[in-house]
C-alpha cells in the first residue's frame, strides 16, 4: 500500500508543480500584455486602438499634425477608441501621439509617424507662376496725339490779324453828336427861311 500511495503522490506533485509553474508564466507575462497602445496612419485619417488600461486611473491621449492639436488631451478609461480624419494637404504630414498611463505601467507611449500624400491630390508647384507674353496681334497700339490738339497746344508766335481791336458794330459814341448837330441845323435853316418870307411879306 506504500508503494501504491508513493507512486500516486509522485503524479499529483508534478501536476501540481506544473499548474504552479503556468501560474506564474501567466502572472509574468499578463503585465507585458497588459496594455496595448496601438494607432494606424493612412494618407486620410488616423485610427488609436488603446485597450487594456486600468479603468480607475487617470490615463490621457494626445494627437498633433505639424504642431497643431488635432486632438486635445483626452482622459480615458480602460479603453479607448476613436478614428480622426485627417485635412486635405498637399504635402506629408508629421503626427506625434503622446498615451500617459496613469497607473505607472508600460502603458505611456509617444510615437511619430507620417502622413502620405493622397493618390490625386495636387502636387505643389515649386515654380511661380508666369504672365503670358501677349502676342503682336493682342498688343494695343499707343493712340497718336491729335494734330489739332497738339496745335492748339503750340502757342502761337505771330500777332493776330484782326489786331488787338474789336470788330465794329456799326454804331458810335459819336452818332448821338452828329444827330443833335443836324437838328440844330434844320431848325436854323427854318428860321432863316420864315425871317426871309416876313422880310419879303413886309416889302410888299
Amino acid at each position: 500500500m506504500t508503494v501504491f500511495n508513493r507512486s500516486w503522490r509522485r503524479p499529483g506533485a508534478l501536476v501540481t508543480v506544473a499548474a504552479a509553474s503556468a501560474l506564474g508564466v501567466g502572472l509574468f507575462v499578463a503585465p507585458a500584455v497588459a496594455h496595448t497602445p496601438a494607432w494606424a496612419v493612412t494618407c486620410s485619417e488616423v485610427s488609436v486602438d488603446l485597450v487594456n488600461y486600468t479603468a480607475d486611473k487617470e490615463n490621457t491621449v494626445t494627437l498633433t499634425v505639424d504642431g497643431k492639436e488635432l486632438l486635445p488631451t483626452e482622459k480615458f478609461g480602460g479603453e479607448f477608441h476613436k478614428k480622426i480624419e485627417l485635412p486635405k494637404h498637399t504635402k506629408e504630414l508629421s503626427l506625434h501621439l503622446v498615451v500617459v498611463d496613469g497607473s505607472g505601467n508600460d502603458g505611456s507611449l509617444n510615437d511619430t509617424k507620417t502622413a502620405p500624400v493622397c493618390e490625386g491630390e495636387p502636387e505643389p508647384s515649386t515654380t511661380p507662376p508666369t504672365e503670358p507674353t501677349p502676342t503682336p496681334s493682342e498688343a494695343k497700339p499707343e493712340p497718336e496725339p491729335s494734330k489739332t490738339t497738339a496745335a492748339a497746344e503750340v502757342p502761337s508766335s505771330q500777332p493776330s490779324p484782326a489786331g488787338d481791336d474789336l470788330a465794329e458794330t456799326g454804331s458810335s459814341s459819336t452818332t448821338p453828336l452828329i444827330a443833335g448837330a443836324a437838328a440844330v441845323i434844320l431848325v436854323a435853316g427854318a428860321g432863316i427861311t420864315w425871317a426871309a418870307r416876313k422880310r419879303r411879306a413886309v416889302g410888299n
